[in-house]
């Protein structure tokens, strides 16, 4: 399928990286070359990687780019999108000072510097950490955090400028040739429609916004608009960090059983899952078939420590499921109303 209207085809899965980063857990470098090979050999015709400075403070493009030269990958079967924002700098604590005790053993730490050089500061680092696999798509990752950060409305105002800044140096490196598309990684959608109304993007990445879970209509909406005008989605952490799936985190957060928020959520999956198991059909299955069906999604980043769940997750990208389990989700109000007239099944 074409990213929007950039004229790159992209598979229905992008292969997340942040497992190469040593998220939640440390693994060693023969773990993650099988699975990279794993990606490889499920994409024959070319993988497209998903990866960020951010991801490990860089270990994961690393990772990625030591594997692919072990594995000999010619270059034109790999695109690898690099979220840039984050840059490396010495680890002078026990653990990194970002997301804490999210990633483990960290040899770097990571700051954010968003500006014009910045941005191009972040970009030679990733390709440096790439080993010669140079990132084609490129997008400002984390807008949102960096806009949170603000003390002022003023100190605001200076970091959205920013942040165009960085979008400007963006826009020079696609001029030049040396990338091909631009876009912008967040978890707060309405700082990506904010850019968006300052700034023509090529795509953008939805993260932890449009799942089954979790589906605001006003998103829908300007989803239906992105896919109007001609702009990629890649939609992204649509488990939630692995909890729709039957993991301990929440949008990266351990959660905690005692909190009200957090026993809502236990009971939404528990009656997810049963009625899952009573179609038939993998959670997971599931999740991915619902945020790839959404208005003008091309392509699903999806992240695994596992090589049979890379496997299994390319299948059920690639198999739609039946109209019978989505309106039995919408009758028991997993699915909002809203969706009531909305086919899951856009390839039917």
């Amino acid at each position: 399928m074409e990213l929007g209207q950039t004229g790159i085809s992209v598979p229905a899965m992008i292969i997340g990286t942040s497992s190469l980063g040593n998220l939640y857990e440390a693994t060693p470098y023969g773990q993650k070359l099988e699975l990279i090979m794993a990606t490889v050999e499920s994409y024959p015709q070319g993988v497209v990687y998903d990866s960020a400075g951010k991801y490990g403070a860089g270990l994961a493009l690393e990772a990625l780019g030591q594997a692919l030269y072990d594995l000999q990958v010619p270059k034109d079967k790999i695109l690898i999108s690099n979220k840039l924002g984050w840059k490396r700098a010495p680890l002078l604590e026990a653990g990194p000072t970002f997301e804490r005790d999210v990633w483990k053993e960290l040899t770097h730490d990571a700051v954010q510097d968003i500006s014009y050089q910045g941005i191009l500061n972040c970009f030679e680092e990733g390709n440096d950490l790439l080993k010669g696999y140079d990132a084609q798509l490129v997008s400002i990752h984390d807008p949102d955090e960096y806009l949170d950060q603000a003390a002022t409305s003023k100190d605001y105002d200076k970091r959205f400028a920013d942040i165009l800044e960085g979008y400007a140096a963006l826009d020079e490196l696609k001029k030049a040739g040396k990338v091909k598309a631009i876009g912008v990684g967040s978890k707060n959608w309405k700082i990506i429609r904010k850019i968006y109304q300052h700034y023509p993007l090529d795509w953008v990445m939805i993260a932890n916004s449009m799942t089954i879970y979790d589906h605001p209509e006003e998103l829908f909406s300007f989803m239906g608009l992105l896919e109007k005008e001609g702009v990629g989605i890649v939609n992204s952490a649509v488990f939630h960090s692995g909890f729709l799936v039957g993991g301990e985190y929440f949008d990266y957060q351990k959660m905690n059983k005692d909190d009200p928020e957090t026993r809502k959520r236990f009971k939404w999956r528990e009656r997810f899952f049963g009625l899952c198991e009573s179609h038939a059909i993998n959670p997971a299955h599931a999740c991915i078939q619902f945020a790839l069906q959404l208005p003008g999604v091309n392509s699903l980043a999806l992240n695994s420590t596992s090589t049979r769940r890379i496997q299994a997750n390319a299948v059920y990208c690639e198999n739609t499921i039946q109209d019978s389990f989505w309106n039995a989700c919408k009758e028991q109000g997993l699915i909002r109303d809203y969706l009531s007239e909305f086919k899951l099944n856009k390839t039917e």
